[in-house]
């Protein structure tokens, strides 16, 4: 084998060599950046740390929630419970007051003293109702002379009137009540009609 032949020979297998070689140390590379990388304990406590001071946050915020709900519906069930009731003692009231309009005045003035007294007793009986009534929060809407507000007002007619503002309140049919901030009854009224623009007390300003 001559010199020339043996150098070719020697360079091809080194060629050969290094060329095996080289699959392994890519491999191995691949390997060495697929492996995950060594977390920080510290930073991994952190990290916990902040999703649990999160969680504690929103349900100490959603626990707040719920006991301010749960005070508002107590309050409301205090205040609101005896509506219904409330209701139906007014339509009694009603009925008291009908039976002492219709006395006429000159029976009063002439009338026997068991009369007189029956007329009493029935006039104690509606300012006792009433008044336990106001004890639940049942009070009654003053609307003269407030300007017509139909959150608390029905309009039954119109009056001409004009010296008064217009939608003025002149007159009461019925009386309205409320309890708490809720209407239990508005009141029936006439408004007057055809006066200035101006706009009389609201029953919102007078309660404010």
């Amino acid at each position: 084998m001559t010199d020339d032949n043996k150098n070719a020979y020697e360079t091809e297998a080194q060629e050969a060599v290094a060329g095996a070689e080289t699959p392994d140390a890519a491999q191995a590379a691949d390997a060495q950046a697929e492996a995950p990388a060594e977390l920080d304990p510290i930073e991994v406590l952190k990290a916990e740390n902040a999703e649990l001071k999160d969680k504690f946050l929103r349900l100490a915020a959603e626990m707040d929630n719920l006991r301010r709900r749960t005070e508002r519906e107590v309050k409301d069930a205090k205040t609101y419970s005896a509506a219904a009731f409330a209701r139906d003692m007014l339509s009694v009231s009603d009925n008291l007051r009908r039976a002492l309009d219709a006395v006429p005045a000159e029976a009063r003035a002439a009338g026997e003293a068991g009369f007189l007294a029956l007329v009493e007793g029935v006039e104690m009986t509606e300012r006792a109702m009433l008044s336990a009534l106001e004890r639940h929060g049942v009070k009654k809407i003053e609307p003269a002379g407030q300007k017509f507000d139909p959150h608390f007002h029905q309009a039954m007619f119109e009056v001409p009137n004009a010296d008064l503002p217009n939608n003025t309140v002149i007159q009461v049919v019925q009386d309205g009540y409320v309890i708490g901030e809720r209407v239990l009854r508005p009141a029936m009224v006439g408004v007057s009609k055809g006066g200035p623009k101006a706009d009389a007390p609201s029953a919102t300003e007078n309660a404010g």
